[in-house]
């Protein structure tokens, strides 16, 4: 008579056969290699930056993160980026993985675009943020945005972690 632990042992065997015959799955474990954790955003590659933004102030909306070219150039100008990720927010911390197209340096900018209308709301007529913003780096001031260097970041590999931390109005 097959007992129920008989049962549950026959199903974690096949389970792990199951998992064995996915694509790459074994070979890449057997050999060190790390797969990109699940919901990974952006366009798919061997490259990922696993990005934790601090500071978010709501669950309301979504935090918009773009990712730039080392190109002091195209930097926070229409038509500069390589793409723009969106998660949900989350209060405190907002954890995204982020592939980018290879290791390499580039630039990150992120609002917490709270009402969800797609686009960074600005306020005054020097059209500063009115929505949480942050920058790889994390420059001290909006001023040391002026500086492309101060927001660069270096991504020699991937599976790396960085902090970008949002500042409100």
């Amino acid at each position: 008579m097959k007992t129920l632990f008989d049962s549950f042992r026959c199903a974690l065997v096949a389970l792990g056969a199951s998992l064995a015959l996915l694509p790459g799955t074994a070979l890449a474990s057997s050999h060190g290699v790390h797969l990109p954790p699940l919901g990974c955003v952006g366009p798919p590659s061997d490259t990922w930056l696993n990005v934790t933004i601090d500071k978010v102030r709501s669950d309301r909306g979504v935090i918009a993160l773009t990712v730039y070219p080392d190109d002091a150039r195209k930097f926070l100008i229409d038509g500069g980026s390589l793409y723009v990720a969106r998660v949900p927010a989350r209060a405190e911390k907002t954890r995204m993985c982020l592939f980018l197209p290879q290791p390499g340096i580039y630039a990150l900018a992120v609002y917490h675009d709270e009402d969800n209308s797609g686009s960074l709301n600005r306020i005054g007529p020097m059209g500063l943020p009115a929505e949480g913003f942050g920058f790889s780096g994390n420059p001290n001031s909006i001023e040391s945005l002026l500086e492309f260097r101060s927001v660069r970041l270096a991504v020699p590999r991937t599976n790396l972690s960085t902090k970008i931390r949002l500042r409100y109005p």
